[in-house]
């Protein structure tokens, strides 16, 4: 038999169990939240930061003139690193060009013998270690950063120019 006090707990215990859970339109809102939350974190790119950009290539500049130096000892014969300033390139030997970004511009500073033409020219290593010397300037706006090669030594240096 059915007790009146149970009858006035069943409506309040199937009241409590309709509140338990989350809307349709609770559900869809938390999506879209998260789905925007998650659209900026994905299409987030940082800002060009020059300084670091341009030291950055001029790292990568001198990397390469380092192992165009160290193949040179290795090899016991010349290897010449190419650049040409109208492409905008660089590159060691036979390997792959590297390119410049956009924003950076080039400049070569080499003896006359290793100039090709106005756009294009070597800085050569010798099996001893030595080379032809040189320098290279990168410039993004108003900031230069100039990588060095000694003539003697074959030396690579990276510094900042005023």
């Amino acid at each position: 038999m059915i007790s009146r006090s149970d009858l006035q707990r069943r409506p309040a215990v199937m009241r409590h169990r309709a509140d338990a859970g989350f809307t349709l339109i609770e559900v869809i809102v938390t999506l879209a939240v998260l789905g925007f939350a998650l659209a900026l974190i994905v299409g987030y790119k940082p800002a060009w930061s020059g300084a670091l950009g341009l030291r950055g290539m001029a790292g990568e500049v001198a990397s390469e003139l380092r192992l165009a130096r160290s193949e040179a000892v290795l090899r016991n014969r010349p290897v010449f690193f190419e650049i040409d300033l109208g492409a905008r390139q660089f590159r060691v030997g036979d390997r792959r060009p590297r390119q410049l970004p956009r924003r950076i511009d080039i400049s070569l500073l080499t003896i006359a013998g290793e100039r090709r033409d106005v756009t294009k020219g070597d800085i050569r290593f010798n099996a001893d270690g030595s080379s032809t010397g040189g320098r290279i300037t990168l410039v993004d706006g108003a900031r230069r950063i100039t990588v060095g090669v000694e003539w003697l030594t074959g030396r690579v240096g990276i510094g900042d120019v005023q």
